[in-house]
């Protein structure tokens, strides 16, 4: 229990920091699997690219079903250590697995079987494509079990405020991932080439690897989920608190990743290309999302603790540094994909007119790379005081105008395959002023926030009682 962060206490931003950093650079090492994953498939093509891509939405799609029982751990668990209960943060821990492996059972069976149809949905209109993501997708869930329980595993560690032990954790994974995708792409002595296939089962062999170090570290006694007891059976009360407090944040993230793929068939009415470019586009991009996704844990489990321990001066002041320091990432990201959007690019995707319409993609999205930050972080603020709706309102709502506005930008009288490209632009942008307006309303009109410290709120919830 060395690595836990106690973040009630000492210096908002260096706790911030040592909390947001493991988890960041849990990030851009994904990230930069992702971004290599990405150059070794593109070498064979950009139909792969575009295979893998179409494949990756059901992955993504995955999430809605992982962050049920991701995010009422991270809550619960992270409110339960500011409130000093390990006893209930243990708990926790313990019916976010087992509600997980419930199901990652549902979505997997579901996506096996139904895979042709699932693909199919995209219209692809290349045979050979469409092939090759059947057979991704049809790999990638035989590991659905790990791939789902690693996620879980790190949000209830970083509710504990232990980021470190996940980090060092899923930098095994990542490793073993960027060591045999290669090999097993590309083939090497007895190993055969198997493209995108190889590309699944190197992904497969990864989360195993995550999700067996994660049983061998609690085996050992270490951290708040060591001695789990998995013979009692799941609490009935607290997979309604997972369903209450992950609900919106997965029905956030489905229909999410719904409208995207909506949006995806939009761009296939131009060829596999702009999918393909779209697939690496967002990779490049990730650079700012899964910095303000790290701050987001750390704000998450920084309002919770404190909200445990009710210290609501504490909170709004850990909130004004979070949003202070992702803003400066905000603008970097900025500056990097409108400036050098051609030479980064062209590194993944060799194709000249791939690199053509890569630049237009990266030069647009980066003008709302700030607003997306910003919104990130506040939708972690909300997360750590339980309040998961607003977040996902506003997501649910602007992500859906998506459809009909990038079907209107994108005529051939207006902008083209650009006007979906702005469309992404202009929705982040909304997003982001309106979910830290909302947040600041909150603040401005809750009880909660309008004490100075645990004392004073307690005397006034007295008061009540009387």
């Amino acid at each position: 229990m060395k690595s836990k962060i106690d973040m009630t206490q000492g210096s908002i931003s260096k706790g911030l920091l040592k909390m947001a950093f493991p988890v960041m650079a849990t990030s851009f090492l994904q990230m930069a699997y992702n971004l290599t994953d990405m150059f070794w498939i593109g070498r064979t093509g950009s139909s792969s690219v575009a295979a893998v891509g179409s494949a990756g939405f059901y992955v993504w799609f995955s999430f809605a079903f992982i962050l049920v029982s991701k995010i009422g751990a991270e809550v619960r668990v992270s409110q339960s250590i500011g409130g000093k209960n390990f006893s209930r943060a243990k708990d926790y821990a313990r019916n976010a697995l087992q509600m997980n492996f419930m199901l990652s059972v549902f979505y997997g069976t579901l996506v096996y079987f139904f895979s042709d149809k699932l693909i199919g949905f995209f219209n692809l209109g290349d045979q050979s494509v469409i092939s090759m993501a059947v057979s991704y997708l049809k790999i990638i869930v035989l590991g659905m079990i790990f791939s789902f329980s690693n996620p879980v595993f790190t949000g209830i560690f970083n509710g504990y405020g232990d980021s470190k032990t996940p980090f060092y954790i899923n930098t095994i994974g990542i490793g073993v991932n960027l060591l045999l995708d290669p090999l097993l792409i590309f083939g090497i002595g007895p190993i055969p080439a198997m493209g995108v296939q190889g590309a699944a089962i190197a992904t497969v062999l990864a989360h195993f690897t995550v999700f067996t170090t994660f049983l061998i570290y609690i085996n050992k006694g270490k951290g708040v989920v060591s001695s789990l007891d998995f013979h009692h059976k799941p609490e009935p009360y607290i997979m309604k608190e997972y369903i209450k407090l992950g609900l919106p944040v997965a029905l956030h993230n489905g229909l999410f990743t719904f409208f995207t793929m909506v949006i995806a068939r939009i761009i296939a009415q131009w060829g596999p290309l702009p999918m393909a470019v779209q697939k690496v586009g967002s990779q490049i991009e990730a650079i700012s999302w899964m910095t303000a996704s790290g701050f987001q844990v750390a704000v998450s489990t920084f309002v919770g603790q404190n909200y445990g321990a009710k210290q609501p001066k504490r909170i709004k002041k850990g909130y004004a540094t979070g949003i202070a320091i992702i803003s400066v990432v905000g603008v970097f990201a900025t500056l990097l994909l409108i400036v050098f959007a051609k030479p980064i690019f062209s590194i993944f995707i060799p194709e000249e007119k791939a690199v053509k319409f890569g630049v237009e993609y990266l030069k647009i999205l980066g003008y709302s790379q700030l607003f997306m930050c910003i919104e990130i972080v506040t939708a972690g603020a909300f997360n750590g005081l339980g309040k998961t709706s607003p977040p996902s309102i506003v997501s649910i709502v602007f992500n859906a105008l998506r459809i009909p506005l990038s079907i209107f930008l994108s005529s051939e009288s207006l902008l083209g395959l650009n006007g979906v490209w702005w469309t992404l632009t202009i929705t982040s942008i909304l997003k982001g002023v309106i979910l830290v307006g909302w947040f600041l309303l909150m603040v401005k009109k809750t009880e909660f926030f309008k004490t100075e410290d645990s004392l004073e709120y307690n005397t006034i919830l007295e008061e009540r009682d009387l």
